[in-house]
């Protein structure tokens, strides 16, 4: 019934000439609550499978690669909670602004070489050196949305090197 009066009324021919980032944007429109019991929901969920891999960790055998799934599991979630909050095509432009573009290239570029290290090429010891990246990555990309933040930890750096 909803349709046909969209139709009758004209909407429908409204809806069509829309692209797909405004359908994707009405789509997700939700109220704050909504939208920060879903962050929330998210956050949680991927802290405790950032958690329980750790806690996977020391079992043997399959502890390494359960550590892995939960880890990076764990972060996509945390990541993707922030799409809540936003929306995601917000969110998603501002992934890919000038200043976030490098971070959030080697994130994600970490979260998918850890997956390929511990499943395609079997080599735990390269995994962990990519969930310490990730680690770094996902704090540099976490940090960018602090102004001026990233630019006091690079000058503390130079002067504390020199």
């Amino acid at each position: 019934m909803d349709k046909l009066q969209s139709v009758l009324s004209g909407e429908e021919a409204r809806r069509d000439d829309r692209n797909i980032l405004q359908t994707v944007n009405d789509a997700s429109t939700l109220g704050w609550g909504t939208r920060l019991k879903g962050f929330v929901a998210c956050f949680v969920f991927g802290a405790v499978c950032t958690l329980l891999g750790v806690c996977m960790l020391f079992l043997p055998k399959i502890g390494i690669i359960l550590f892995i799934v939960f880890y990076t599991f764990g972060n996509i979630c945390a990541l993707g909670s922030t799409m809540f909050l936003m929306g995601p095509v917000k969110q998603l432009k501002r992934m890919c602004d000038k200043t976030r573009a490098l971070a959030t290239t080697i994130m994600i570029t970490c979260l998918v070489l850890t997956l390929c290290a511990a499943f395609w090429w079997k080599n735990f010891g390269l995994a962990l050196l990519f969930v310490i990246l990730q680690v770094l990555s996902f704090a540099w990309y976490s940090l960018s949305y602090i102004p001026c933040v990233r630019e006091a930890i690079l000058k503390l750096v130079s002067v504390s090197l020199r």
